[in-house]
């Protein structure tokens, strides 16, 4: 009965989300439209038809040599739409940039964006943002993950403001839901927005300081986390022999995008601490429980997540941002 109740939430979600979406065809009708509305899967059809190609094929070429830059060019995704939406301000490269910050630090796969944005310059000069560079490159990496297509809508421009301090508003592991599920709220995204989303810890790593206190001092105790697995909490303590060394999200099937993330945390072997309150936490448990007995649900969801959160404040009107040059740097007056 909690399995078809959790299903039918879903359901019902689903739904929703396709009323609003024939309400925001409307309002395109009356010309009410928002900054993602003016994205489209066609903007460069005309002005850079290959665009989609070269980055595809970028974002293979580096991935077959290094599969573990398909989760990090997710992640800094992710990190670049949560800070001023999704400007490509997390790619600036200066002193006190949100990539300088120390919350940054463990952030990979510039150098993909980098030279794909070169290629592009080539082909496309002063055509294609990074914004959409970084978005759509966070798509293909997830396809060669074994992840959902989805359709990116493009027309991105990029930011010309990137702070350090502000890249601190990104959720670090140790978040409650309630704080979570807050910071969602102001993205625009949802309760099912964020369980979907989480979904990506199925690919990727991450350092042991980031959830060393479940290990040894959970909430001060001096004590473990008394929600882990005890068998994975000892392969966690021989793992983990410095702060910095590095352990699978997932610990069944790292490389491969599934739902065995959500099978992890029903099982309590959920790497951060905010990954196993998601099961145990009544609002998003039931979510967690559909996802990991219903893997087409996951995949539909987080397609659909995915191109919310690539929607996140973005700039868009002709008076906005700018197509960087060098994703880097912003351009020279």
């Amino acid at each position: 009965m909690k399995l078809l109740h959790s299903v039918s939430v879903i359901l019902l979600l689903f739904t929703t989300r396709y009323l609003e979406a024939e309400a925001n065809v409307s309002k395109k009708s009356v010309n009410f439209l928002t900054p993602e509305a003016l994205l489209s899967a066609d903007h460069y059809h005309t002005t850079c038809p290959d665009a989609e190609a070269i980055i595809n094929q970028k974002v293979t070429a580096w991935v077959q040599k290094d599969p573990t830059l398909a989760p990090s060019i997710i992640r800094l995704h992710f990190h670049d739409c949560a800070v001023r939406g999704c400007d490509a301000s997390i790619l600036l490269n200066s002193a006190n940039s949100e990539r300088a910050a120390n919350e940054s630090r463990t952030l990979r796969g510039f150098q993909v964006i980098d030279d794909i944005k070169a290629e592009v310059e080539r082909r496309c000069p002063k055509t294609v943002s990074c914004a959409d560079i970084l978005t759509a490159a966070a798509r293909d990496a997830t396809i060669l993950a074994g992840g959902p297509f989805w359709e990116v809508p493009f027309g991105r421009k990029d930011g010309r403001i990137s702070i350090a301090r502000e890249a601190s508003l990104v959720p670090q592991g140790h978040e409650n839901i309630t704080t979570l599920l807050d910071f969602f709220t102001e993205l625009g995204l949802d309760i099912l927005d964020l369980v979907s989303l989480s979904g990506a810890h199925t690919i990727g790593r991450s350092t042991c300081k980031s959830f060393m206190n479940r290990v040894y001092n959970f909430n001060g105790t001096a004590k473990p986390d008394p929600s882990l697995n005890m068998y994975y909490l000892e392969i966690l303590k021989r793992r983990c022999k410095r702060e910095m060394d590095l352990v699978h999200l997932d610990v069944i099937s790292p490389r491969t995008f599934d739902n065995v993330y959500y099978t992890n945390l029903v099982r309590k072997v959920g790497l951060l601490s905010t990954d196993q309150l998601l099961y145990s936490d009544s609002r998003t448990g039931p979510f967690v429980q559909a996802f990991a007995t219903q893997p087409f649900l996951l995949s539909s969801q987080f397609a659909a997540s995915m191109v919310k959160l690539g929607n996140v404040h973005v700039l868009s009107r002709p008076h906005e941002g700018e197509i960087r040059t060098n994703c880097n740097y912003v351009n020279p007056v």
